[in-house]
């Protein structure tokens, strides 16, 4: 018998789930990927104890899983351990596995208790607790795009598309916001309401999108920003799970299908004072909407920063397919009322709920280092009372909208590297690493020979 008298979360777990063997540590990586290990009921007591132990160039891997070897030596000399603690709250079952196994997320803390600075929670909670500093509290929320994926033909998926009654053929379309396609789909969209509720991930809306296959699943607003990116995190996890479950497949790449719409991540961000008002907000104001100089500078800083940041919004190779002209993505830092065209969007809303919605991270990012990074804009605009320019007004066309944000890897990696801002909000090592590993993996893709080079060049040339 496990002596769980230590920590009351995990012997009340164990009291609702007494089966259970395992436990799944999930631990974030810098690109947004849950990295994993699997304990045994005996370590859950020294888990919870800080006893365990993981590398701390775990949340340093590529895409792959590959260390880079590209990030700076002196970050990581000796390839040190770090110990591994649970998040509070996170424990829950697992229920698209067969076996009595339940997941805790965890975070890196050096040997000496304090916060490793590799984990992209921790680099979260830094820029966080600046606003907290200033008497300030984020609100987020997030929207999450993906598609579900049928077997196409050789290595080339496709989207699953709904089935026509009667005959059995595809359906062909779009088919925003069908209903039938809720219900031939009910069983998975059921499986992951009911993972969610058993997991703690607030889903409000589901939603199938505005291409073949794709889908979009919304989170509630908390006013814990750390809480808001652990549930985009585990719903990206819920959804893959659930799929598998049912013999099926998602991705949340950013651009899986070059015919179809991208899929991405959008984050909303309200701020309130320690008296619980709305400070992006302008009560009496003529104005409409009623929005505060506040916002105003958190819209210049988010504008003035997102160049900066489009490394971390656009995070790999594919991630720069998704910028196309006429598909609801933004080319270039604009903002406005009402309208989905534009970078930074307000949406329609009160006094209460005033906020900006973030439209440019596509749903391969790292949810942790994008709202982080626009935190981090919101604070550079607040201190430096930047002003983000003309508001484009609500109606406008903007279907030949100037592209001035990078619409390429490089690019963005090489804005990133020139950056100021970002070092001095998500850590000079952080962004370090970071650099390094991207430039390595956009090189390591770029060595690699396509099929399309022997199509277009083997025989012609």
């Amino acid at each position: 018998m496990v002596n769980t008298g230590a920590n009351r979360e995990l012997e009340d777990f164990l009291r609702r789930y007494p089966d259970t063997r395992m436990l799944e540590v999930l631990m974030p990586d810098m690109n947004g990927i849950f990295r994993c290990k699997r304990i045994h009921r005996s370590d859950f007591d020294a888990l919870f104890a800080g006893s365990l132990k993981c590398p701390a160039t775990q949340s340093l891997v590529t895409t792959m899983g590959e260390y880079d070897h590209e990030v700076d030596p002196r970050l990581v000399a000796g390839e040190p351990d770090n110990r591994i603690l649970p998040v509070s709250g996170s424990l829950a079952p697992i229920p698209w596995v067969g076996s009595p196994t339940g997941q805790v997320l965890a975070c890196h803390y050096n040997l000496d208790g304090r916060p490793a600075w590799m984990d992209p929670r921790h680099v979260l909670a830094g820029v966080v607790a600046r606003f907290a500093e200033i008497g300030l509290k984020p609100v987020i929320a997030t929207e999450l795009e993906f598609y579900l994926v049928a077997r196409g033909d050789g290595v080339v998926p496709k989207p699953l598309l709904g089935r026509i009654p009667g005959i059995g053929g595809e359906q062909g379309g779009i088919q925003f916001a069908m209903a039938e396609d809720m219900w031939q789909y009910d069983a998975f969209l059921d499986g992951v309401r009911s993972a969610c509720e058993q997991q703690g991930v607030p889903v409000i809306a589901m939603l199938s999108e505005f291409a073949p296959g794709q889908w979009e699943i919304n989170t509630r607003h908390v006013d814990d920003p750390l809480l808001a990116c652990d549930h985009a995190l585990l719903l990206k996890r819920i959804v893959k799970g659930v799929a598998l479950q049912q013999g099926i497949s998602a991705t949340f790449m950013a651009k899986p299908f070059a015919g179809s719409a991208g899929s991405g991540l959008h984050i909303h961000t309200s701020l309130y004072d320690a008296r619980g008002e709305n400070v992006f907000s302008e009560p009496g104001s003529a104005i409409q909407p009623a929005i505060s100089p506040l916002l105003r500078h958190a819209i210049g800083g988010l504008a003035e920063t997102m160049t900066d940041a489009m490394a971390i919004f656009a995070p790999n190779a594919n991630s720069y397919r998704r910028f196309v002209p006429g598909t609801y993505v933004p080319l270039s830092p604009s903002w406005g009322y009402n309208h989905r065209d534009v970078s930074l969007r307000i949406p329609v809303s009160g006094h209460e709920n005033r906020r900006i919605e973030h439209r440019v991270a596509g749903a391969d990012a790292n949810p942790y280092l994008v709202t982080a990074a626009i935190l981090a804009g919101i604070l550079h605009g607040i201190n430096l009372q930047c002003e983000p320019g003309p508001m484009i007004a609500e109606g406008t066309l903007l279907d030949e909208q100037q592209i001035t944000l990078p619409t390429r890897w490089e690019q963005a990696l090489a804005a990133f590297g020139a950056s100021s801002v970002m070092p001095a909000y998500l850590g000079e090592a952080y962004c370090s690493a970071f650099g390094s590993m991207r430039r390595a993996e956009c090189e390591a893709f770029h060595a690699c020979i396509s099929n399309l080079d022997y199509e277009w060049y083997l025989r012609a040339l």
